[in-house]
Formats: C-alpha cells, sequence, structure tokens
C-alpha cells in the first residue's frame, strides 16, 4: 500500500506543473492586432504587450488586462 501511495505522489508531483497555463496578451506586428494566447509567442510577428511582462494564471485576468493596455485600447478607436 505504501508503495501505491509513493508512485501516486511522485505522479502528481509531475503532472502539476504541466497543468498551470500561462496567458500573455500579445500584438501582430503587422496588423497591429491585440490578442490573448496561452503559449509564450516565438515568432518574430508577435510580441508580448503585458505591462510589466505579466504572466497571466487565467484568460479571465488576461482578458481584463487586456481592456486596459494602452496600446490594445489605441486600437479600437
Amino acid at each position: 500500500m505504501r508503495k501505491y501511495v509513493i508512485v501516486g505522489l511522485s505522479l502528481a508531483a509531475f503532472a502539476t506543473p504541466a497543468l498551470a497555463q500561462e496567458f500573455y496578451v500579445v500584438q501582430d506586428t503587422a496588423t497591429k492586432r491585440c490578442t490573448i494566447v496561452d503559449k509564450k509567442p516565438t515568432a518574430a510577428t508577435q510580441i508580448i504587450v503585458n505591462e510589466g511582462g505579466t504572466v497571466y494564471k487565467s484568460r479571465t485576468d488576461a482578458d481584463a488586462a487586456l481592456k486596459k493596455i494602452k496600446v490594445c485600447e489605441e486600437l479600437k478607436k
């Protein structure tokens, strides 16, 4: 029984970081349009516009930030 508990805890330790999601507010350099992505952009055509390089833990937080980021707001006008 003890062996199963140790194996279960070990699996949980490895799975937990994979479950944590990160969200970024990025801007397409060609269209200047802002979007939310769940992976850190690696393409040169997208730049992170999160204020202070913030990584958001939920899509709701990222969406709220998207509405407040000046660069993204100015394009809506």
